[in-house]
């Protein structure tokens, strides 16, 4: 069940959230860019760079809860051990970010 090949569909609520998180994260970078041009502080913008990947990471576990709650609660019990070879990989690749 590799994640490429056998995409998840996402329920419609968190397929919102997960869409209104990621608007708001591209607002983020869009005023770092701003902060960049405008010549502000350096610490200044390392912290909303810091607060971006925050809001990165809060997406990506979102999304990461939600396709644990489909693969594994929705899977068929022959294929599980499958399922959780592939959350197993998406957790990996999370913590390796």
């Amino acid at each position: 069940m590799n994640g490429a090949s056998s995409p998840t569909p996402v329920r419609p609520a968190a397929t919102a959230e997960l869409i209104n998180r990621l608007h708001r994260i591209e607002g983020q970078v869009h005023g770092i860019t701003a902060m960049v041009e405008n010549g502000e502080p350096c610490v200044d913008m390392l912290t909303q760079i810091a607060a971006a990947r925050g809001a990165l990471r809060g997406a990506a576990l979102a999304l990461l809860d939600e396709h644990l709650r489909r693969c594994l609660v929705d899977v068929a019990p022959a294929t599980r051990a499958e399922a959780v070879d592939d959350a197993s990989d998406a957790i990996a690749r999370l913590l390796r970010s």
